[in-house]
């Protein structure tokens, strides 16, 4: 199956994802599946290999040497974690620098904030605990135990990685995951509203975040812009009027339109650090 990158081509086999970019071939492998909890022992790697090439590759196939592992592993915890629940306090900014150590960004406040509640819902997405943005008991034990730091499946090239299965935004630069997000993506739910710049109009249809390869092709740097449906906070538009973008309301389950929603703080980290600048890949799954 071949699609399209904003022009350049795109090639999806058995074995992968592979972007041709140039006269270079960016290369997503296969999935690297990391277990939940309670069937993984904390800090036991999960095998990230990919399969050796058999002598009859499928039509369309191209031969490529295996990429070596991606995981990165960090040290446990010496004294174990608290269950803080969504307190601020002596040891916020610990789990704080924790989560961090782990791949899940915030700010490092010492405050129980917004940056902190989206961390820690995504770490409980990949681990895959129950989301409740507060830190109990599970929660801080998985912390203070495991020792790979989250990744996505890419690993290969800079892009931006959406897991709509899990419901998590991967940074991936030079094939390594650099920062974990929660997200929303689209609630599947068929709508029906009046458009919010036009009101002679009503927007129709099912609330998806469409599959695939796409690249990042305008965005609106500063502050909200009204979208059809609603405001919407510095958007990176990536496949027709499908952005990521920031919100109020980034939930644990899918709850958008279709676009990709970040919390407030993380799309001005994303901007302020340059993480999605236009041109870059997007490749949605799950």
């Amino acid at each position: 199956m071949t699609g399209q990158v904003s022009g350049q081509a795109t090639r999806i086999t058995r074995r992968g994802i592979g972007l041709v970019l140039g006269a270079g071939l960016v290369m997503v492998a296969p999935a690297l599946a990391v277990a939940a909890p309670s069937v993984t022992p904390a800090g036991a790697s999960v095998g990230a290999a990919r399969p050796a090439a058999d002598s009859a590759n499928a039509p369309g196939d191209l031969p490529i040497a295996p990429l070596p592992s991606r995981i990165e592993t960090v040290p446990k915890v010496d004294t174990p974690l608290p269950a803080i629940g969504t307190r601020s306090g002596g040891f916020t900014k610990v789990v704080q620098m924790r989560l961090a150590q782990l791949g899940f960004w915030n700010d490092l406040s010492g405050r129980y904030d917004l940056s902190t509640t989206q961390a820690v819902l995504a770490f409980q997405k990949y681990m895959g605990l129950t989301r409740t943005g507060s830190v109990d008991a599970e929660t801080a034990n998985w912390l203070t135990t495991f020792t790979e730091r989250a990744r996505g499946e890419s690993n290969y090239g800079d892009l931006v990685e959406i897991d709509l299965d899990r419901q998590l935004l991967f940074i991936v630069k030079d094939g390594r995951t650099v920062w974990v997000f929660n997200t929303s993506t689209g609630s599947g739910k068929h709508y029906k509203a009046t458009n919010k710049n036009d009101p002679t109009k009503t927007e129709e249809g099912d609330a998806i975040t469409p599959k695939g390869l796409f690249r990042v092709d305008r965005q609106r740097p500063d502050g909200w812009w009204d979208g059809d449906l609603g405001k919407i906070y510095r958007p990176k538009y990536f496949v027709g009027g499908i952005a990521i973008h920031g919100m109020t309301s980034v939930p644990g389950y899918p709850a958008s339109h279709g676009c990709v929603r970040l919390a407030i703080p993380s799309m001005d980290f994303v901007w302020s650090q340059d993480l999605v600048p236009l041109g870059t890949p997007v490749w949605v799954h799950g």
